[in-house]
């Protein structure tokens, strides 16, 4: 299929979709083809630009959106460690100690096993692994 721009003598442009550009050939020969705004066969196609997606395209977004990702990541970091304490391989226990005692309102972040992580989340500890993103990768 192909889609394209057509000019009619009354100077509207429209659109119209053909199997190939053979098929507009023919059709226009025919005079099949109808302005659909005063129904005249005085139709002709109109300058348009294809848009053609080509893999270079989905390459370059790919590594647009990949960066995106990546500083936000970075800038997730920065503020957990802004406002967070680390509590580094000790995690696990941390969390315990905050959830069960409530010793404190501050959040924390560590290193924890994915045994370990498994476990708190079956407790109903609420915690969550994010990518851990080096901050000098920017």
């Amino acid at each position: 299929m192909i889609k394209y721009n057509l000019i009619c003598k009354c100077q509207k442009v429209f659109e119209s979709w053909f199997i190939s550009s053979a098929e507009y050939e023919s059709l226009k020969k025919k005079k099949l083809i109808n302005c659909i705004y005063c129904n005249s066969t005085n139709v002709k196609k109109t300058i348009m630009a294809p848009n053609i997606s080509s893999k270079s395209n989905k390459a370059a977004k790919k590594i647009i959106f990949e960066k995106k990702i990546k500083k936000e990541l970075i800038n997730f970091r920065k503020f957990i460690e802004k406002n967070c304490r680390n509590v580094g391989d000790n995690l696990a226990r941390e969390a315990r100690s905050l959830y069960y005692d409530k010793k404190s309102l501050k959040g924390i972040y560590g290193k924890a096993t994915p045994e370990e992580t498994a476990e708190l989340i079956d407790e109903g500890i609420d915690i969550a692994t994010i990518p851990w993103i080096d901050k000098s990768e920017n």
